[in-house]
């Protein structure tokens, strides 16, 4: 069957296309891009007042299968992702065994195929089980189908060990993603160091933590000329880290989560475990600085990092529940409410850390473009929808999520995957 969009807003940024188009679809690829498309025998959706964008890529998500399954499964963590507009999820090796070797990266992959809704690109672990004293088998699961390797959760402490992963990784065309977090300094930390932590008799997590393994990081991929992407940018201090590091042509990519650019640490006042989330939630000035970041480009990515617990797990009190929030159904609002309505973004420059950026950071030539023979791969909003937030509508198993009860404008109306539609508000 095809598929025909008619009058929809196209918002492409790889070709520089902003304006009212139809787009037709056969065989699972883009086959017409243009004004009054007329074609046969094909299924016709009306976005009308809509904007239609290349599908959204999350780099950085945790789909916790194996291992977890009472927190999410591929299942239903990608249809959460469909609900968000994620048309591509790169899931994380913090799994139960951890995504370290070819057998593990191939269940991943024979479940997405048998139960996913979105594609599915697993990650692997840069050293084995994550443990930070071995390298893990990139080449082979390069073989296997990674797409990039990360040790999240962990930083590879061991610089040695890091500078090996980097050039091994680079062999191989391997992004290296770094969680940056120097966990002696971080110690039993659980939100940000500061005034309010002390007030709420909370250990804190200072923001030299992250800057001080952002500087070992970048410092490496300078002495290699490798790449290297920080994830889950969180302090004003690494912003300007990665900033500097970019006008001398060192090769750091980044991203931010919309609970980093949404959320200050006051949110921590009722002690809600929800709001618990690594790295934490910082202050005013590091949103101020990360929404400054977005807009001149230092940002490169917005990613969910989509972190499913248990409703059980997060009743612990704050010092032992575990760090996460889900964040797949609420991303695009949260976006649209914090940086495009609120004039930080244009609508084209959203639609490229959501989408354009990711594909080129990941190496997806037929992804994150809507041009004609790629992917049909197609993420539609209402930019305009006002919505409420319903903990008890999200398709991801879990429920985690301190914005329930929260007002949003910007919507995704739906999600369309190799031509087929596997999301329709």
């Amino acid at each position: 069957m095809k598929l025909l969009i008619k009058n929809g807003c196209v918002i492409d940024p790889s070709q520089h296309i902003n304006e009212k188009m139809d787009i037709l679809i056969e065989n699972n690829k883009i086959c017409k891009l243009g004004k009054n498309i007329k074609e046969k025998g094909c299924e016709i959706f009306n976005a009308e007042n809509m904007i239609v964008s290349p599908g959204f890529i999350d780099m950085h998500a945790h789909l916790r299968e194996p291992g977890r399954e009472d927190t999410e499964t591929i299942a239903t963590g990608t249809a959460s992702a469909a609900k968000g507009g994620f048309t591509s999820v790169c899931c994380m090796p913090n799994t139960e065994p951890a995504i370290d070797n070819q057998s593990v990266v191939k269940f991943v992959l024979e479940k997405a195929k048998k139960d996913g809704k979105v594609n599915v690109f697993p990650i692997g672990a840069i050293t084995k089980a994550r443990k930070g004293a071995e390298l893990a088998e990139i080449g082979d699961m390069k073989d296997a189908g990674i797409v990039a390797v990360s040790d999240d959760g962990n930083w590879v402490e061991n610089s040695a060990l890091m500078r090996r992963a980097l050039e091994y990784s680079d062999m191989f065309n391997i992004l290296v993603i770094s969680h940056c977090e120097d966990r002696i300094l971080s110690g039993k930390g659980v939100m940000n160091e500061s005034y309010i932590s002390t007030v709420l008799g909370l250990e804190g997590i200072p923001r030299e933590a992250e800057e001080i393994a952002v500087f070992r990081d970048i410092s490496l991929a300078k002495m290699l000329n490798t790449r290297i992407h920080i994830a889950h940018v969180s302090s004003g201090g690494t912003v300007e880290l990665i900033k500097e590091a970019k006008t001398r042509n060192i090769k750091v990519s980044c991203e931010v989560t919309p609970n980093h650019f949404t959320l200050t640490e006051q949110a921590i006042n009722g002690y809600d475990t929800n709001t618990k989330v690594n790295p934490p939630l910082r202050s005013e000035d590091d949103i101020k600085a990360i929404k400054k970041g977005l807009a001149d480009e230092t940002i490169n990515v917005i990613a969910t990092d989509h972190a499913p617990h248990t409703i059980t797990e997060k009743e612990y009190e704050y010092d032992n529940a575990p760090f996460g929030i889900v964040g797949f159904e609420t991303a695009v609002g949260l976006a649209f409410t914090e940086l495009v309505h609120s004039k930080v973004l244009s609508l084209s420059q959203l639609i490229e850390k959501l989408s354009c950026n990711p594909a080129k950071i990941l190496g997806f030539e037929t992804k994150g473009t809507l041009k004609i023979g790629s992917d049909a791969d197609i993420t539609i909003i209402d930019g305009n929808k006002k919505w409420i937030v319903d903990v008890n509508r999200f398709l991801s198993k879990s429920k985690n999520c301190p914005y329930h009860n929260r007002k949003l404008k910007g919507k995704v109306m739906a999600t369309i995957v190799n031509g087929k539609i596997v999301y329709r508000d």
